[in-house]
């Protein structure tokens, strides 16, 4: 019998396909898929215009690619997520149609050329975005701002027209048992750098002990940060049930029309609520209930500031923001500019402790002297003399 030599065996390897292969999470909401989707797997998603938010959530997943149905960046304002995608070295593929979402959720599939291929068969294909792509749509998109700016204004007057009465009387805000009047508020929101906001503010929150409501999923930044929130506000659907059993006040955001399908959810967990019936974002909610306790101040924490943010939620109701602004008045912060104007005050007690702390110090190290055991002796003799004089004077 001839037997082969082990060198003369080779392992037979089965070819490598080319592309990204990966397990799949498929979500119409961007933020509820960034909250299970893990490290390396694909994103598939349908959000037209991703937003800063929503690119800055899936950048910090550290997903394997990003495959859209609907394209990144419609060209309708210069919109900022596509860029982050980008330049955090994912791959994004763009307008890949309908039939992308009907992936089952989990399934492996695998990313070629902007090919999404699921056993062996092309089920979508989109295009694939570079930062060229994306620069020369920005630029198509600023060129097209004005009509924006147009849309913008008439969603704001169309607003004011419905809301005048909540803005200008605040007709419809609820009683609420958290005490605002006079106080400090930190208003937090899951948005733009609210972590770094939030590290920034600790003296500030320290000192002062503002009231804190979490907008939604703003209540468990402030839990990630160390802090309870006194106030949960929002529609309830991005929130934790941690947050949500944490002993805040709930403030649910309703329609206009009375329903509440967050409140629904607390029902069902037991949790009694104050329902909230206004047009608008929760962060609009929040910020009106706060001016219209008689809050002093807002420090608002991941909130939308720009116009471009403002356009960069993707939707018409952000003129409530503008208009929400507008009434609130001097009462607002911004997060950035409290942390840059702050500067932790210190009292006349701290002052007195670091110096008698410095003297003890001193004392001790001079104790421990042969000339400082004389200084001692010498301010002994001279107590001891002082004493004597006045004893006599006395006597």
């Amino acid at each position: 019998m001839r037997i082969a030599h082990p060198r003369a065996r080779r392992s037979v390897r089965e070819p490598v396909e080319p592309g990204l292969t990966a397990p799949c999470r498929v979500d119409r909401r961007t933020k509820n898929l960034t909250k299970r989707i893990k490290p390396g797997e694909i994103a598939v998603i349908d959000h037209l215009d991703l937003d800063r938010v929503s690119a800055e959530a899936l950048v910090a997943k550290r997903v394997g690619a990003v495959v859209n149905a609907s394209p990144s960046s419609s060209g309708r304002y210069p919109n900022l997520g596509p860029d982050i995608v980008l330049a955090a070295g994912i791959p994004l593929v763009d307008a890949c149609g309908p039939d992308v979402m009907a992936i089952p959720d989990g399934s492996t599939v695998r990313l070629d050329e902007g090919a999404l291929v699921v056993d062996g068969r092309v089920v979508a294909k989109g295009s694939v975005q570079t930062p060229q792509t994306v620069a020369a749509t920005m630029e198509q998109a600023r060129a097209g701002l004005a009509e924006q700016l147009e849309a913008f204004a008439g969603n704001t007057m169309d607003y004011l027209r419905r809301e005048r009465e909540l803005l200008l009387d605040g007709v419809g805000v609820p009683e609420v048992r958290t005490v605002l009047e006079g106080r400090h508020v930190l208003l937090v929101v899951r948005g733009y750098h609210y972590k770094d906001d939030l590290k920034a503010l600790r003296p500030y929150i320290r000192e002062y002990r503002p009231v804190l409501i979490g907008v939604d999923g703003g209540a468990d930044a402030l839990l990630e940060s160390g802090y309870l929130p006194d106030m949960v506000v929002g529609d309830m659907d991005s929130v934790s049930d941690r947050a949500l059993a944490s002993g805040a006040e709930l403030v649910v955001h309703a329609y206009r029309d009375g329903r509440a399908p967050g409140l629904e959810r607390l029902e069902a967990l037991g949790l009694p609520a104050v329902v909230f019936p206004a047009t608008g974002t929760s962060e609009d909610v929040a910020m009106l209930l706060a001016d219209d306790k008689g809050a002093s101040l807002i420090v608002a924490v991941g909130t939308h500031a720009t116009l471009v943010e403002f356009l960069d939620k993707g939707r018409s109701g952000m003129a409530s923001t503008f208009l929400t602004r507008l009434r609130v008045g001097g009462k607002l912060v911004d997060a950035k500019g409290v942390s840059r104007l702050y500067r932790s005050r210190i009292s006349t007690l701290q002052v007195a402790l670091l110096v008698a702390a410095g003297l003890l110090a001193l004392a001790v190290a001079m104790s421990a002297t042969a000339a400082g055991q004389v200084f001692f002796i010498y301010l002994q003799d001279r107590w001891a003399d002082l004493w004597f004089r006045l004893g006599g004077l006395f006597s």
